[in-house]
């Protein structure tokens, strides 16, 4: 086990086994082109050499001085929350995608809160039921809302903006616009709308900043100032990584390098799944590595598919294409404690990053952000655009069209139906009979099947849903991943299409119990999640990907039985 001097008040340590020499190595390449000190000064080189992905790339680096850029706005932020609970406002409700919604998740959830605040609601979908269920508990007019975008067109937060701007002007009138903030980018939709709309206050982003890399940006810092949390030890944490990882320090002292170093060669070796490994206090921060990880570098047929939250299994379930991440807190027990000391007695590639406290997350943002570049560098991809989220959008906004002409939502024949599920897939999946069957005969060492959830985001549904993931997982002994659409489109969705073509795709869907009118639009959001559904599906399949979608009917409980007794006969 190799260990670097504590990255402040964090310890890293690793074991790659027989892959240690390719880590040597590569750091001895990063050490040759100087790679820590081209990075800082923004060299897109690194990356690309083609004046369009030059392009892109000198435009998303802001992200590389965020700390130090907001810790000028400290004051700001204070300032505002205090005017906010100053005001009567008791709730808030975080309206954002991907980016724009994962760290205020992860900050919600694991950093404690050492100030008066206000608690937070993220809403990052369109289940209409979700919707409907912050409406009726939280009291409108006493609930400030975050509308969160990057470019300002984001199909969901135009929706969830609409319909609560629309539910306060009948409450409010014209004052409506005192229950909305904004962050977006300078001069976008968003913020055009925010002054039309007189919004409380529009926070301009800073610039070059992409939504997975913002984390340090007004998108986390706003929603934990208004939590109550302490910014400034946060961004104190975060600058002790940038100095543990700036332009002079050399790779081999360097956390950030070492780490970026390690995910892309054991990328490049085959060991292409991170399987994370976190305690429940710390479990959120999987759902922001996993996008930051995918969604970066799943392009080009390559790329490094985080496996988050996966139920533990014997050391015998898991396959030879992974590696092992755990992120663990000083002090505190480790439930993976004894499956790492297997692993490592098989020389299994282990890396092991336990922190002193929850605001050593400052640094991980920063460090695994630095790492995620680095290994871009080494998979020889551009780690900061997304080519393939696009599509999703827009075969999802072709339905919504067509819908709009015929009045109803297109949609294939199913393949085969009974009495409580439905399949839907390519015919060839009829051959035997049985659609899930037929399904998995392709499956082999280095797949991966990913579960692709258009369903309540309930206790009892992920209970059942991470129980059929175990026992598909231990049937076929291949990593398996789990997302809530339409959140996942923003996150895997791109590694999905772009990735290697080794997923099996499942979507899983049902009949909505309840339906919310969208305003100004011609359709629901109950459609609009339908809609999400079919698009993702059929993006898919243009892809060449395996996919099936089964629909578990009115009653997702009988649904989820019978699937279960199919899954059970494979």
């Amino acid at each position: 086990m190799k260990k670097i001097s504590p990255d402040g008040n964090v310890s890293f340590t690793w074991s790659l086994g027989p892959y240690e020499n390719f880590l040597e190595r590569r750091l001895s390449v990063l050490k040759r082109v100087r790679f820590a000190e081209r990075l800082w000064s923004g060299d897109p080189t690194l990356w690309k050499r083609d004046i369009q992905h030059e392009t892109i790339i000198r435009r998303a680096l802001g992200w590389l001085h965020l700390a130090q850029a907001m810790e000028k706005n400290l004051s700001t932020l204070l300032d505002f929350a205090s005017e906010i609970r100053r005001g009567g406002y008791r709730h808030v409700v975080h309206l954002g995608m991907g980016g724009s919604s994962l760290a205020p998740r992860v900050l919600r959830e694991v950093v404690p809160k050492t100030k008066p605040g206000l608690p937070v609601e993220i809403l990052d979908t369109t289940d209409p039921h979700a919707i409907g269920e912050v409406e009726r508990r939280l009291p409108l007019p006493r609930t400030l809302f975050i509308t969160a975008s990057k470019s300002g067109t984001t199909v969901e937060n135009l929706a969830l903006e609409q319909y609560f701007y629309t539910k306060l002007t009948k409450l409010k009138g014209p004052r409506a616009g005192e229950n909305f903030v904004a962050i977006t980018d300078s001069e976008s939709p968003l913020e055009k709308r925010a002054q039309e709309r007189s919004f409380r206050r529009t926070f301009r982003n800073v610039p070059n900043v992409g939504g997975r890399y913002s984390a340090l940006s007004y998108v986390g810092l706003l929603p934990a100032a208004l939590m109550g949390i302490d910014l400034t030890g946060l961004l104190r944490r975060a600058r002790q990584m940038e100095e543990r990882c700036g332009p002079t320090v050399q790779p081999e002292e360097n956390p950030a390098l070492i780490l970026g170093a390690a995910l892309g060669e054991l990328c490049r070796q085959g060991r292409d799944k991170a399987t994370f490994l976190m305690p429940p206090e710390l479990a959120p921060f999987g759902l922001w590595l996993e996008q930051l990880l995918a969604e970066s570098t799943g392009k080009e047929g390559k790329g490094i598919l985080p496996i988050v939250d996966e139920p533990l299994g014997t050391p015998s379930t898991y396959s030879r294409d992974r590696f092992y991440v755990a992120i663990s807190l000083r002090g505190k027990s480790s439930p993976f404690h004894t499956f790492l000391r297997h692993m490592e007695e098989r020389a299994e590639p282990v890396l092991k990053i336990v922190m002193e406290d929850p605001f050593d997350l400052g640094q991980e943002f920063l460090r695994w952000e630095l790492a995620t570049a680095t290994a871009g560098a080494i998979l020889r991809i551009n780690p900061f655009d997304q080519p393939n989220v696009q599509e999703s959008k827009e075969r999802t906004e072709r339905l919504l069209h067509k819908f709009q002409t015929t009045g109803r939502l297109s949609q294939p024949k199913p393949l085969l139906e009974r009495k409580t599920v439905r399949f839907f897939g390519s015919k060839k999946l009829l051959r035997d009979g049985d659609p899930l069957h037929s399904f998995f005969e392709g499956i082999r060492p280095g797949s991966y099947i990913a579960m692709l959830a258009y369903l309540p985001e309930t206790s009892t549904i992920v209970d059942r849903l991470q129980k059929l993931r175990r026992r598909l997982r231990d049937t076929f002994r291949v990593a398996t991943t789990l997302g809530f659409g339409p959140r996942y489109l923003h996150s895997t969705g791109q590694y999905h299409k772009g990735g290697p073509n080794k997923g099996f795709f499942i979507q899983l869907a049902a009949e909505d119990e309840e339906d919310l009118s969208i305003p100004d639009r011609p359709y629901t959001f109950g459609l609009l999640w339908q809609a999400q559904a079919w698009g993702d599906l059929g993006a898919l399949q243009k892809h060449r990907r395996r996919a099936l979608r089964i629909d578990l009917g009115p009653n997702p409980s009988k649904g989820f039985e019978a699937l279960a007794q199919r899954v059970r006969k494979l």
